[in-house]
């Protein structure tokens, strides 16, 4: 490996809905840990700034990379007006793919918003290749023309600390495939980092704390972090540690509860007024208009406030007024008024629906009752007992329905709110670049193990699994664990080391990995075990001799770690993880 870069710390947050990058160089970090910048984007047709675009990527019908972010939308909207769009391929939110996924491999598929499929990999590679060059570019014209050198560039990556590993290692993959050095490329766990940039953040840039000092980063003290983003709600517990560092004191969790789901209510409550086949064809053939559509309605449940009392204006596209009356043979405000639910409370004058407060605060009610759900059982655990703060960060952490939501479910826990929720995730990864070591260690999500032949014990093992090997009783498929679910592991901490022989005529072995919700499985195939992956080691030594070799598993750290030693000569040895077959 080569020389760890020191000049500049990039890092790009892919997330569900937005994305973006942020850069420092050593010596802000070291002044100013906030003093990051952020990337700026023009929203294409609304011509205005954001500091992060849409997770949107266009290709070409032949497969090429056509664009990205806020210049896919309105390309491809323009394309739909044109009817010249059907051959083309439009990902939008693909990021959810990987949410929970056990079964993510290279070759995998995704579907864009008309059903065409193409290489996950090959998307989620041109999307980061997209946001690495507008990076370098950025920096170019910051330091009036100078350019970077990529090797000196540590590049950070954001993920959801509730992912599982593959599905790390695909992103990790996707980002060497988009020509990031994968020696100089890190994984940010999201709410790990938002917590580093909150750490650094003076008191009067965080809404909720009215002490002088920001109570939830005092020594000893705990603190719930909410990373409620577009896609999911990442969720983890703190503890602040005498020297300023800190641990997790439980396993990373939460669920695809984030700022889309208010979306997809609000969806269904437009298709519960037109049915299904009118929002159906209005999606298929009216593109541009649908994420027009889309687009008003992100901004607009933003503004949405829960002591609001006045009715919200949504405008309506007339195709969609058009294919009702095609299909329905009537007039949607004609439906409304029929219909006792919504008669008096939604209205419609022109292009122009006004529905009540009361209705579109309720878009919110299913997501707030659930994530607050979530958050008193972690309170409610041990483990947790003394949590005085709970950190809000992230997009959907700028919403005052969730806010409210959250607040209203736990007034004996100050809720604290940055000012820049939506960026705290980009900073802090870039803060985590400098400073990784910050986190000292973390909870297993799972019971970790290999998959190996045990000696017969008839008090654990059945007959059946008997097998003769090397003339004694052996027993197949044998969970043999290294680390137990919710066991508080260090960064950097090993597993105890096992030695494994290469078969006859092979110079490399592959030891299977497993993991289970179980803290004590017996074997691999027990119920909730799940493969991982396989761990493949070289056996042969600089002077050619293949012999045995000695394996463990780095746990603690942001992905696992293998690291394996030849037994004769004591060198390392290539050993890498593959939980992409």
């Amino acid at each position: 490996m080569s020389k760890e870069p020191t000049l500049l710390v990039a890092a790009i947050d892919f997330g569900t809905t937005y994305s973006g990058y942020a850069f420092s160089f050593r010596h802000e970090f070291e002044c100013d840990p906030l003093k990051v910048s952020a990337s700026s984007w023009t929203t294409g047709s609304r011509v205005s700034i954001s500091l992060k675009t849409s997770s949107c990527v266009l290709f070409r019908p032949n497969g090429q990379f056509d664009s990205f972010g806020f210049e896919a939308e309105d390309r491809y909207s323009d394309l739909t007006l044109d009817n010249e769009h059907h051959d083309w391929l439009y990902f939008r939110r693909f990021k959810m793919m990987l949410y929970g996924a056990q079964d993510v491999h290279r070759t995998s598929k995704i579907k864009d918003e008309t059903g065409k499929e193409m290489l996950a990999m090959d998307v989620f590679a041109a999307a980061i290749c997209y946001l690495k060059d507008h990076m370098l570019q950025s920096y170019t014209d910051r330091t009036y023309g100078s350019r970077v050198d990529i090797n000196d560039i540590k590049w950070v990556l954001t993920v959801p600390a509730i992912w599982e590993d593959g599905a790390k290692q695909f992103m990790r993959e996707a980002a060497v495939m988009a020509g990031i050095p994968g020696e100089h490329l890190i994984l940010a766990l999201e709410p790990e980092a938002a917590s580093m940039f909150c750490k650094y953040l003076p008191v009067e840039r965080m809404s909720g704390s009215s002490d002088k000092t920001i109570t939830c980063f005092k020594t000893k003290s705990k603190y719930l972090v909410l990373d409620a983003g577009g896609g999911t709600i990442d969720i983890t517990v703190h503890e602040v540690l005498p020297n300023g560092k800190l641990r997790e004191l439980y396993k990373a969790n939460g669920g695809a509860w984030g700022g889309t789901t208010i979306d997809d209510a609000f969806l269904e409550f437009i298709e519960g007024i037109t049915g299904t086949e009118v929002m159906a064809r209005f999606r298929e053939d009216h593109k541009d208009d649908y994420i027009d559509l889309l687009r008003e309605f992100e901004v607009k449940k933003r503004t949405v406030q829960p002591d609001m009392d006045s009715k919200v204006t949504f405008k309506i596209p007339i195709s969609l007024h058009e294919l009702y009356r095609e299909i329905q043979n009537g007039e949607i405000r004609e439906a409304v008024r029929n219909t006792p639910d919504l008669s008096g409370k939604v209205t419609f004058a022109g292009d122009k629906m006004r529905v009540d407060a009361e209705m579109v605060k309720s878009l919110f009610d299913k997501t707030g009752g659930t994530i607050t759900q979530h958050i008193g059982s972690i309170l409610r655990l041990s483990v947790a007992e003394g949590v005085s703060s709970i950190l809000m960060v992230g997009g959907f952490s700028e919403s005052p329905m969730l806010r409210n939501a959250v607040q209203n479910a736990f007034p004996n826990v100050r809720v604290i709110v940055p000012h820049e929720a939506g960026l705290a995730v980009l900073k802090g990864a870039v803060i985590f670049g400098h400073d990784s070591q910050v986190i000292t260690s973390r909870i297993a999500k799972y019971t970790y193990g290999l998959k190996i032949y045990k000696r017969y014990n008839s008090k654990v093992h059945p007959k059946e699994r008997i097998i003769n090997k090397d003339g004694e009783q052996q027993v197949r498929g044998c969970f043999d664990k290294l680390v137990e679910i919710g066991e508080s592991v260090s960064i950097n901490e090993q597993s105890q080391m096992k030695t494994y022989q290469p078969q006859s005529g092979c110079d490399s072995f592959a030891v299977k990995l497993f993991a289970s919700p179980d803290p004590n499985p017996i074997f691999v195939d027990d119920p909730g075990c799940i493969p991982l992956g396989e761990v493949t080691v070289e056996c042969k030594d600089r002077k050619g001799n293949i012999g045995c070799a000695s394996v463990c598993l780095v746990f603690g750290g942001t992905e696992l770690e293998v690291r394996a030693v030849h037994d004769t000569s004591g060198e390392k040895t290539n050993a890498k993880f593959n939980f992409l077959e």
